[in-house]
């Protein structure tokens, strides 16, 4: 089983894992990983391994771009080389380095998308994240009235510079909240006896709470300004709405 250190602390951008498997497409399992698997919605991360080949006394060294990450098997992360090249061996202590600004990139936008849910309180039939825009995709038989209203709603809430955390509910807590959950698209991943939950604001300044596994900034003004981009009408009552990072 892979330890999530992207979940303890998303801001980690370097650190030392060991291989613990190679798959037979050519993936790479490590121990523990700063690497978030494509899921959610959000993009597996990319960045790059570098790991010792040689002894003490003559070291050389190795290292290989990675493309993306997903899971895999049980609580397995696969890493996926960008390009056929050669692996760390099984038991090789490598570097784990992301691709930091594409990653920040995810983080601000996912959390973007959090509080455009809270402007456009509907249920939400899908969604998207990428590193320069996201969208959502809502229960929406006619579309808003005024988008610049909406756009300014957003942008009033990410400049309150709110607190996002997160913390755990058990499975039968989140089954006794149904309400806790927004997307209709994709069910929170239960069995494992809890649910994390993403919290932006706190006591009187709460303004959202819903299960999510991705990554997100620590306070909302970390994202910056969003501009909203098309409102897509895709079916008879399902609207997309896009927005940017400015």
């Amino acid at each position: 089983m892979t330890e999530l250190l992207f979940r303890e602390d998303a801001y980690l951008q370097e650190a030392e894992g060991r291989v613990t498997e190679l798959t037979s497409e050519g993936g790479i399992v490590l121990d523990r990983t700063i690497f978030y698997p494509t899921g959610g919605g959000q993009p597996g991360d990319s960045g790059r391994l570098e790991w010792q080949t040689g002894g003490v006394a003559d070291p050389q060294f190795g290292g290989l771009t990675i493309a993306t990450a997903i899971k895999g098997h049980g609580k397995d992360i696969i890493l996926i080389p960008a390009e056929a090249s050669r692996l760390p061996p099984v038991g090789a202590k490598v570097v784990q380095r992301l691709d930091w600004s594409r990653r920040h990139r995810h983080m601000r936008v996912h959390t973007a998308l959090h509080l455009l849910s809270v402007v456009l309180p509907l249920p939400v039939t899908g969604g998207a994240i990428g590193s320069e825009k996201g969208r959502l995709d809502f229960l929406m038989p006619d579309p808003p009235a005024n988008k610049q209203i909406l756009e300014d709603r957003l942008n009033v809430l990410i400049e309150r510079d709110l607190v996002v955390s997160d913390g755990w509910i058990s499975d039968e807590e989140l089954k006794a909240n149904p309400s806790l959950v927004k997307t209709m698209s994709v069910s929170p991943p239960m069995g494992q006896g809890k649910v994390r939950l993403v919290r932006i604001g706190d006591g009187s300044d709460l303004v959202d709470l819903q299960p999510c596994g991705g990554t997100h900034v620590a306070r909302t003004s970390e994202i910056g300004r969003i501009r909203f981009g098309k409102i897509e009408n895709k079916g008879k009552e399902n609207r997309r709405v896009t927005i940017h990072l400015d």
